[in-house]
């Protein structure tokens, strides 16, 4: 037997939907079921699309770090975005890939930082383009995280 996490998900959705929730006696208790029935098709969403979200955003991250390359001057942070430039990712395991996001996006905070700064002392077209670059990534991130939840 192969476990399928989508048909386990969506077995155990109509099955607190249908056959728990209203076998429960009180209101509260069939509201606190059906909650997680209204979840778990999040956890769906992101049961398939977890490793790909994750891989898609750590390479992003990456390229912004390449672009900075030519703009960035302080050493110690050249060096920490050219090693995060040039790194990979360890694995396909979402907690490994998520180690390596914190990992990157805590970076990406420092740069961000240091290109604002940048930014605000000297006007540049590439400083400008990165700082817009950065922005659309953010956004990017987050949409990657929307969510679709059913009808209530």
């Amino acid at each position: 037997m192969k476990p399928d996490c989508d048909v386990y998900l969506g077995a155990l959705v109509r099955e607190l939907a249908e056959d728990l929730a209203p076998c429960l006696p009180g209101s509260w208790e069939q509201a606190a079921v059906m909650r997680h029935v209204q979840l778990l098709p999040v956890v769906r969403q992101e049961f398939e699309r977890a490793a790909h979200r994750r891989v898609q955003e750590n390479a992003a991250i990456r390229a912004l770090f390449t672009q900075a390359l030519g703009i960035v001057k302080e050493p110690v942070l050249l060096a920490r975005l050219q090693s995060a430039a040039t790194s990979r990712d360890a694995s396909l395991l979402v907690s490994e890939l998520d180690a390596g996001n914190r990992a990157l996006r805590g970076l990406l905070v420092d740069l961000h930082a240091s290109v604002e700064t940048l930014s605000a002392t000297a006007s540049n077209s590439d400083i400008q383009s990165l700082e817009t670059a950065i922005w659309h990534e953010l956004a990017a991130s987050t949409l990657r995280r929307e969510v679709t939840l059913g009808r209530f």
